[in-house]
């Protein structure tokens, strides 16, 4: 649960401070996402842990607002997966991982995947390389909205001085001044077995802003819609891929069109 072992979880249970356990606000806010828990039950789970309440409620450990998790949970058949304006994930589900891959558990600005995208280049090989243009252009002008909607955020500030001095090509984008949320994109995703998988990418955005539902859907009958339910097919046979041991491609036929 959460990326937690059964030893770990059960020395929480019995008492964190009396068995020398003591977690780290990352995983007490992982562990409240996995739980389901709402806004007070939260807090409290932190207080028995005998961690200070976080005192924002943004960022890669934020809550995840009930009403994006519970549409989450509707999407058991949808690869969702909810995150910040900063692109921070704050949960998904096994269909998101399974297309996208499982979200690095990183912090400070590299849990962000536009930083990402802009500082490592490992963050867009799921992306076929002549989409990556548009892609760069979608994520500046979104964190335009995202540092107008903050203000003198410390946390966004901080970003965008690191990436204008990492990333050349960011440095440019953002001096165009674009600003714009996209909340309906086509994307191909270039999937290790699969293939490229043509799909609609959706965003829900909360009333602040600050957090969002994203998924990924295609027309039914479609080829991307066909490689959908093999995706799932492919999660359930845990078919894990590295790049040393990837297997062949399935065939046109079997793969459909190619995000």
């Amino acid at each position: 649960m959460a990326g937690l072992s059964a030893d770990y979880y059960t020395e929480l249970e019995r008492g964190s401070a009396k068995n020398g356990v003591q977690p780290s606000p990352q995983t007490l806010a992982a562990l409240a996402r996995a739980l389901r828990l709402n806004g007070d039950e939260r807090d409290h789970l932190f207080h028995l842990a005998e961690r200070p309440v976080p005192p924002s409620a943004h960022g890669p450990s934020a809550h995840v607002q009930p009403a994006l998790l519970g549409l989450l949970d509707r999407l058991s058949n949808t690869p969702a997966r909810v995150i910040t304006d900063l692109h921070e994930t704050l949960v998904e589900n096994d269909l998101a991982r399974n297309l996208l891959g499982k979200s690095p558990a990183h912090r400070g600005p590299a849990a962000s995947f536009v930083y990402r995208w802009f500082t490592d280049p490992q963050a867009r090989e799921r992306y076929p390389h002549e989409d990556h243009p548009h892609h760069s252009r979608v994520f500046v002008a979104d964190l335009q909205a995202a540092a107008a909607r903050r203000g003198r955020d410390a946390e966004v500030t901080k970003m965008i001085a690191v990436l204008r001095r990492r990333s050349e090509e960011f440095a440019a984008l953002w001096d165009t001044h674009d600003v714009a949320v996209r909340r309906m994109d086509h994307k191909k995703i270039v999937h290790p077995t699969l293939g490229v998988i043509e799909l609609d990418c959706y965003n829900l955005l909360s009333e602040d802003g600050r957090q969002r539902l994203l998924w990924f859907t295609a027309p039914p009958g479609s080829p991307g819609a066909e490689q959908l339910e093999l995706l799932s097919v492919i999660g359930t046979q845990d078919l894990s891929v590295t790049e040393d041991t990837a297997p062949d491609r399935l065939p046109a036929a079997e793969s459909g069109s190619q995000r």
